[in-house]
């Protein structure tokens, strides 16, 4: 895939790209909206002819110690050798405990014993696929007393031992370094041939007794803070396939468009920043 920047496919907008094919870098789906046979999905197949796809998985919960659900499994599976993305992808949480599912990508600790349920589960993904994996940094509003490790050290350690590739969420780490009080620039020391994808998204900024805290909500552009980051990302680890998300409040279509479209020049002047810095 062409490092440019895709948008994320969405139900309310499919007939209208089904109908007008605009022209963006790749679409992205949600891997558990189709995992069921549909018009959707017939309809997602006629798209992947002419469009690059990215699946992005939100429910295989890899952090779970009881590992993976393998009737879930299987299904992502099945879709994945259907469409044939160029990449595949999940988070960096859990979500599954004594066979009950929960509707939100919950954190995990950063320990040793975190890492290997964790490694465990993406090498069972893998082998499954036949395909590497990448996944995502989370958005965290807390942090766990029993960590050991900071979140790119954990993340570096687990490209080591699974041999995972990463999805460098931008919005993710301007949310969970404002809410931790951490140095943003600590992910810069990510190991930057992992990084298969990058994700951009806005957020809401919320009071909670005179402190603001940010939530990743996916409602609205790209903020500023986001947009200067990642021109620093682009400069240390170079041009990826850029996806613009968007899932509360879901703009028109040419919002997205227009937001790919300025992920794209962000990518173009800092590569050349990075050409005269050379």
């Amino acid at each position: 895939m062409q490092a440019v920047a895709g948008i994320g496919l969405r139900a309310p907008h499919l007939a209208e790209v089904a109908r007008d094919r605009p022209e963006t870098g790749f679409l992205e789906i949600h891997a558990e909206n189709y995992l069921a046979g549909s018009p959707a999905l017939q309809t997602v197949e006629r798209l992947r002819q002419d469009y690059e796809f990215s699946i992005h998985a939100v429910g295989l919960s890899l952090g779970s110690s009881d590992g993976l659900d393998e009737a879930h499994l299987a299904r992502v599976v099945q879709l994945v050798k259907r469409l044939e993305p160029t990449l595949v992808s999940e988070h960096l949480s859990w979500s599954v405990f004594g066979g009950r599912y929960f509707n939100d990508l919950l954190p995990l600790p950063y320990t040793d014993e975190a890492l290997a349920v964790v490694v465990r589960n993406m090498q069972r993904l893998q082998d499954a696929l036949g395909r590497q994996v990448a996944i995502e940094n989370p958005s965290c509003y807390l942090g766990f007393a029993q960590s050991t490790l900071n979140e790119p050290a954990f993340l570096a350690e687990l490209v080591r031992r699974s041999g995972c590739g990463l999805l460098l969420d931008v919005n993710n780490i301007v949310v969970t370094a404002h809410n931790l009080r951490l140095d943003p620039r600590q992910w810069l020391n990510l190991p930057g041939e992992a990084i298969s994808e990058y994700h951009l998204a806005g957020h809401a900024v919320n009071d909670a007794d005179g402190q603001p805290i940010l939530i990743d909500d996916h409602g609205s552009r790209v903020g500023e803070g986001v947009w200067a980051l990642f021109g620093e990302v682009v400069q240390r680890f170079g041009a990826r396939p850029t996806l613009i998300e968007w899932d509360t409040d879901l703009p028109a279509l040419d919002v997205l468009l227009d937001e790919a479209a300025r992920a794209d020049a962000t990518v173009s002047m800092a590569g050349r920043h990075a050409a005269c810095a050379a």
